[in-house]
């Protein structure tokens, strides 16, 4: 007897899905409509699956998405948390800005998780998020009861991490809960039965409930050339913008040519941070040049 149920896929490897479901992961294969019809199943997607006997089924659709992320691919995201390390490398504001922006253009929440806080005072850059109105984290590996606040930030999530090379992004997965290095290399054997070996996208189930997506990693540079931000848009992306629209003298300000814009008087005024300012500048110049066509 066949039996639907409703679960969330963990990874895809190699053909095969893995699929949670009724407290059990169960291996899938989809069917032939979905590589005809040119769709492909990603981890994080809620779908439908059907069971005949075992632990195996067949992938029968998926659920609609609320976003989805190309590369690494990876659907459903409830937040996306950027980490920078406050030192060594020192942050870099335009990276940060790009990611969080992308974040809020897809409908995913955007955190800002601070590292190696014992190294340098991390109040300057905790100032400029909170003023954004973006939730932000500090948290010190060595203090692992830092990292509580986060811990509970997570619960329930689908949660993503993204951050360039070297801001201790393992370290930090590893106080958040200390099986998770061991844990997902445990999980990718079982998943994989030793057969596939291509690494995707995994959603890694958290002791207290939600996932973490163990990826290859966030490229800024990857990301914004996937999912550019048309000029238009970008406004919005910044969401300490948004109270301001309206207020310029001219309709459809760019907020950056235009003199009596409401966004450049809020930074003189110290009300929007200036790095991030300068952020949206750059990032509306990018989106300047940009062909039409690299924004499909």
């Amino acid at each position: 007897m066949t039996v639907l149920h409703e679960g969330l896929i963990l990874q895809g490897i190699g053909g095969f899905y893995y699929v949670e479901a009724a407290d059990a992961v169960y291996e899938c294969k989809a069917r032939g409509s979905f590589r005809r019809d040119g769709i492909t199943p990603v981890a994080g997607d809620r779908v439908e699956i059907a069971v005949q006997e075992g632990l195996v089924g067949t992938l029968q659709r998926i659920l609609p998405r609320r976003n989805i992320l190309v590369r690494p691919p990876v659907a459903n995201l409830d937040q996306l948390a950027v980490i920078a390390s406050i030192a060594e490398p020192a942050p870099h504001p335009l990276l940060l800005d790009k990611l969080i922006a992308i974040a809020e253009e897809n409908g995913i929440e955007p955190l800002l998780v601070i590292t190696k806080s014992d190294l340098q005072d991390t109040a300057a850059l905790e100032k400029v998020y909170r003023l954004a109105g973006i939730p932000v984290y500090t948290v010190t590996v060595t203090k692992p009861e830092t990292a509580q606040p986060l811990r509970e930030r997570l619960a329930g999530c689908i949660t993503a991490f993204a951050g360039n090379s070297g801001v201790g992004k393992s370290s930090l997965l590893n106080v958040i809960d200390p099986r998770f290095e061991r844990e997902t290399g445990e999980i990718s054997h079982k998943l994989g039965r030793g057969r596939h070996t291509t690494r995707s996208a995994q959603l890694f189930p958290l002791p207290f409930g939600g996932y973490l997506a163990d990826t290859a990693g966030f490229s800024a540079l990857d990301m914004e050339r996937i999912h550019p931000i048309d000029k238009e848009r970008l406004g919005d992306c910044f969401r300490e913008f948004r109270p301001l629209f309206g207020q310029c003298r001219f309709t459809g300000c760019s907020h950056v040519h235009e003199p009596d814009c409401a966004v450049k008087d809020a930074v003189q005024r110290g009300e929007i941070a200036a790095t991030r300012y300068e952020s949206y500048c750059a990032m509306y110049a990018q989106a300047e040049t940009r062909k039409s066509w690299e924004n499909k």
